[in-house]
Formats: C-alpha cells, structure tokens, sequence
C-alpha cells in the first residue's frame, strides 16, 4: 500500500482522517461537494494540529498541515490514489451516487474504506468495477485520538483488501478491529447501543437524573474500560476468572435483560426532557467549546497512555 491518501468528505471525521494519514507521512488530498466546508478546513486543521502539539502529541504542526492538500474536484482528490476514506453524509443514495463516480475515476488496484456508522457496504458498492476493492473502515470520532477502525468487508469484498486496509491501519498508527461477516451498526455502535438502550431507560423511568447516569460511567465504568475491555474486566472481578464471574453473576444478568425484552424508540417527549436538560447543563452556544475541551481531555488522556505499558 502506498502513501498517496485521498480523503472525501471534509467534516469533522474527513478532517479527522486526514490527521491519522498526514500525521504518518502520507500526502493527502481532501475533497468535499460542500465549498463551504473545504473553505474552513484549513483553520479547523491549524487550531487542532496546536492543540496536539500543545499536548504533547505532534512535534510541529506544519510538517502535517503541508501535506493536506485540498482539491476542488473529486477526479483531482482521487487521481493516483492508493487508498480513499470516504466520509460523506450517512445515507445510502449519498454513498451510492459518490461510488458510481468513484468507479469511474480509480486506478486499479485503489482502495476504498467507508467511514459509514452503521451502513454496510453491500448497501452502496454492489455491482461496480471497484467492488471487490471496498469495505467498511468505520472510526471513533476524532480518530487521531481514538485509534480503534472496525474493518468489515462485504460479501464481495476480497481478503487481499482487508489485508491491506489492515496493515495501511497499523502503519498510521491506528488499531484495526476485523469483523467477519456484516451486521448492521457493526460492533462499536452495537456494544454502544446497548448501554445508551439502558441510559435512556433508566431515566425515562426516573432512577437517576442524566448527570448521574454520566458519572456513573465517566467515573465508574469508564475509568476501567479506558485500558481494558468487558471481558477481561469481568475477567479481574471475580477470584477464579471469568467462568467463576459468569457462574455468580450470569443470573442477574439473565434476569435484568429479560426486563428489556420490548424495546420502544425514544419518544418526542423524551427526547424533549432529555434536550432540556442536556441544555440547563450545557447551553447550546457552548457545543463547539465543550468539544474542543473533551478533545483536549483526549489528548491528555492519550499522551499519558503513550507512556504507559500495554501489558
């Protein structure tokens, strides 16, 4: 895999891509049908790539921002491409309509990988020429903090191009997770989705306020799943390991998943309880500053890590 990267899609996760990839060396190219976005790129990129020298993480800034180039064309951004992160809009007419053009301006032996939540590929890359050569490459948001990529092929999808992503993935300093066969939202937003089915239960039940809940897993359970996973957690919390956790605790568990056997959507009312209060907490003017905070606090967290052992 070569080091020519194109990025489409110039959000917050485009952006975030081109980091990975120029902070590694690569030359990046970054296109967007919307102006308005490839016109603030360059000042979002200058105030975060700061803010990762500031922490520690990035030893100049300038030597990354020069290898994001922008492009106003798509056939320009992807010319000689060796691998493209699409990042667009999470739909699937929008994925479909970018990759028929896509299939039209690839070099041959160029890779895609789809930044797609919860979209598989088989919705949106059937029945092309690159078809073989596309799959899910789906981050956690920023993904220059958060190294983890969910790689999940489609049916058609060949080994030589997972293989490939794979290794792409660790060469940029990101830690590639293949899952084997597709299933909708994947496993980051399934492992996700379970908790947030739990949260919004437990206060539309009015157990706790949603700042208790918060700190339940800010203070609690996330304070040990910053360096380890479910498993090996409830590997450590009972004497014999993880056969004597499940042998004490799986009828509990049992019993309190047999309670959300109907799940129900959230409610417009809910929603409306939860916003106002998210907004009593958090004025809706404050959103952007709040993000750059929980940015910094990942910095913080990460440069720490880097000095930590992995075993």
């Amino acid at each position: 895999m070569g080091k020519r990267i194109a990025v489409v899609g110039a959000g917050l996760v485009g952006i975030g891509w081109a980091i990975v990839f120029a902070r590694a060396g690569c030359d990046v190219r970054v296109y967007d049908r919307d102006r308005a976005l490839l016109d603030r790129l360059p000042e979002q990129l200058a105030g975060i790539l700061d803010d990762l020298v500031a922490a520690g993480l990035l030893d100049r800034a300038d030597s990354v921002r020069q290898r994001v180039v922008v492009c106003d064309g798509l056939s320009d951004a992807v010319r000689d491409a060796d691998y493209v992160q699409e990042s667009v809009r999470e739909r699937v007419d929008v994925k479909r309509e970018l990759y028929a053009e896509l299939d039209a301006h690839l070099n041959p032996d160029a890779i895609v990988g789809s930044s797609s939540s919860g979209i598989p590929a088989s919705r949106f890359t059937g029945g092309l020429s690159i078809s073989a050569r596309c799959l899910i490459a789906h981050p956690v948001n920023p993904p220059y903090l958060v190294p983890v990529v969910e790689l999940v092929p489609a049916d058609w999808t060949s080994a030589d191009t997972v293989d490939a992503v794979h290794e792409l993935m660790h060469a940029v300093g990101q830690h590639p997770i293949r899952v084997a066969r597709e299933l909708e939202g994947f496993v980051l937003n399934r492992l996700q989705g379970a908790l947030l089915r739990e949260a919004w239960a437990l206060y539309e039940e009015g157990y706790c306020s949603l700042a208790d809940i918060d700190a339940t897993v800010s203070k609690g359970l996330g304070l040990r799943w910053s360096f380890m996973g479910p498993f090996e957690t409830i590997d450590l919390n009972a004497p014999g390991g993880v056969a004597d956790y499940a042998e004490r605790l799986g009828e509990l568990y049992l019993e309190l998943a047999k309670e959300r056997t109907t799940p129900e959507p959230w409610s417009e009312e809910l929603v409306e309880r939860v916003e106002i209060e998210r907004r009593h907490s958090l004025p809706a003017d404050q959103l952007q500053e709040r993000t750059r905070w929980r940015d910094r606090r990942l910095m913080a967290l990460s440069a720490y890590m880097r000095g930590q052992p992995d075993t």
